[in-house]
């Protein structure tokens, strides 16, 4: 299947790169396994506390599939519709399932080829990036304060 697929630039405004079909994708069907490398949840929030996060898959808490390291495969390229920025019309069309113990990403409805592959990232997920966003926007605001004490 990864044949049928391309990333180029995402239909969602500053999102980067998305994950298209070229061909239809039916309801129900298994688009791309989710490949990279094998690490512990417990490994993974110290990679987060670090800033190297966000091409993550949970399978249990001792089994997370890690993708940053990994831009060659596909499936991290799998942007959310409804996160940070959203595009009326734009909906999730696929999830994450966990078949075998491996992860996948699923077709829930009908994809035509042409279109870009979206699936949720969870509540949770959207929660940590905003809060993230907000404590750099509080160290830019902290640095350029003392940047101005600094030069009076």
């Amino acid at each position: 299947m990864s044949k049928d697929l391309v990333v180029k630039k995402s239909t969602l405004p500053g999102a980067g790169k998305g994950l298209f079909t070229k061909r239809d994708i039916k309801k129900g069907e298994r688009i791309i396994e989710y490949l990279g490398e094998i690490i512990t949840e417990k490994e993974l929030d110290k990679r987060a506390e670090k800033d190297i996060y966000g091409y993550a898959m949970f399978i249990s808490k001792k089994k997370c599939i890690d993708a940053y390291f990994t831009p060659n495969e596909l499936a991290r390229y799998a942007n959310d519709a409804k996160g940070l920025s959203k595009v009326k019309g734009l909906n999730n069309n696929a999830s994450y399932e966990v078949w075998r113990n491996r992860g996948w990403i699923k077709a829930e409805k009908d994809i035509p080829a042409g279109s870009e592959i979206f699936v949720s990232y969870g509540a949770e997920y959207w929660k940590d990036i905003r809060y993230n966003i907000k404590l750099d926007k509080e160290r830019e605001k902290e640095a350029k304060k003392a940047a101005e004490k600094k030069k009076k």
